[in-house]
């Protein structure tokens, strides 16, 4: 995969799908594999063909667990074929198949946006608590991916997980003295005007932490109402705003900014963090820091089932969701520090990791992730009715004017 497209991944599979309107579910009529969309079987007829949508870069961490998944049991699926898409061409793409009667698409991997967008326009097979009892590695999920399960109402499984943000990643050689506090961040940029930068939060993974997490690091009166609570945030970004050239699109413009020496400093996540310095598109020597009042913003990614899919595919896909959780499988989401940690369930450490992750993370990790993980609150997102109207308030009041145009 190249580099540019691998770190794209991230910030493609967090754009967050807006402006929907509510639909209900198109009919469909049953796919390859047999067995149509009555009762699903414990197990398919026969063995089926797996087609897997990614929209959140999410197999980067799992093809492996899939991969060894149908070389271990080909009489549930014989073949598995691999396709990805931005975030926002999901819904349309899963209800042109619906509306068309056939659907080929058998499991889709997405974060909270396509899950929260696909969940409103009733797009997603209901798997919990219906198939609970198949999907009992669950049980052993970390208690904040469990609270990111939670998210999904039912209409998702989560996969992988991690803490995200917001981080504050910097260049030592330029940022003698890093920023502890909020204040101490806005003097920084006022002193510094142009070199302290965030991508777009609509576009961001990094962007949106950053939002987010600012009205508890602030002290604001909801940090769950962006519209009526978070009057010290505005305010906040409003004058941080006035020291910022240019807003980028996405993350990886970012990353490129800060390895380039354009800006100094910029708003990240664990993995945003991580895995640039693996590819080598941001400098090893970078540090991070965290602000004073600091909660993490989790952040998850979850397979969903399209409605239409044929009984035996759910079937299929039911299994290997199971197959996904155990904690040999769960392992490989450390890849090299993509979505660090990764692992969802209980007692996964490195050391159970492939070897090439091993090395990745034992050379570009932080040694303070660890305790930064553990100490600090962990706070779920905005939901997606929150999130939108937060995205609309920033682009007309704080960056709209200044995005970078591509």
């Amino acid at each position: 995969m190249p580099t540019s497209r691998r770190i794209a991944l991230l910030a493609s599979g967090t754009l967050l799908l807006s402006g929907l309107v509510a639909a209900c579910g198109a009919p469909a009529a049953p796919t390859q594999g047999g067995g149509g969309t009555g009762p699903v079987p414990e197990k398919p007829a026969k063995p089926v063909v797996l087609n897997i949508l990614d929209v959140a870069g999410n197999l980067q961490l799992t093809q492996g667990m899939i991969d060894e998944f149908v070389q271990k049991h080909p009489d549930v699926i014989s073949k598995v074929t691999y396709s990805k898409a931005p975030a926002p061409d999901l819904v349309g793409k899963i209800k042109a198949q619906q509306n068309a009667g056939r659907v080929d698409i058998g499991l889709v991997l997405t974060g909270t946006d396509g899950l929260s967008a696909g969940t409103e326009q009733g797009l997603w097979e209901e798997v919990l608590p219906k198939y609970k009892d198949r999907l009992s590695n669950m049980d052993n999920y970390l208690e904040p991916a469990a609270k990111m399960q939670d998210l999904a109402n039912g209409y998702g499984v989560t996969v992988t997980y991690y803490p995200s943000g917001p981080l504050i990643e910097y260049n030592p050689d330029k940022v003698k003295n890093p920023p502890t506090t909020a204040e101490e961040l806005l003097a920084w940029a006022k002193a510094n005007p142009g070199k302290f930068e965030y991508a777009r939060p609509a576009n961001s993974g990094p962007g949106r932490t950053f939002l987010m997490g600012l009205p508890y690091i602030l002290g604001d009166k909801d940090p769950k109402d962006p519209i009526n609570g978070w009057e010290k945030t505005w305010a906040y970004l409003a004058e941080l705003g006035k020291y910022i050239d240019t807003y980028q699109t996405g993350t990886t413009a970012t990353m490129k900014d800060l390895g380039n020496g354009t800006v100094d400093m910029l708003a990240t996540t664990t993995g945003w963090d991580i895995n640039p310095r693996v590819l080598g598109t941001v400098p090893e020597n970078v540090k991070v820091g965290t602000l004073k009042g600091f909660h993490w913003v989790t952040d998850a990614h979850y397979a969903v089932i399209p409605k239409g899919a044929s009984a035996d595919q759910q079937a299929a896909v039911l299994q290997l969701v199971q197959f996904m959780l155990t904690k040999e499988e769960q392992a490989k989401a450390y890849d090299e520090g993509y979505f660090y940690p990764g692992p969802a369930i209980k007692d996964v450490p490195l050391s159970m990791a492939p070897q090439k992750s091993q090395d990745a993370i034992n050379k570009y990790g932080r040694p303070e992730y660890d305790q930064l993980i553990e100490n600090n609150p962990k706070e779920i997102p905005l939901d997606n009715k929150a999130l939108v109207a937060a995205f609309d308030k920033w682009d007309r009041e704080i960056g709209g004017s200044k995005v970078k145009q591509q």
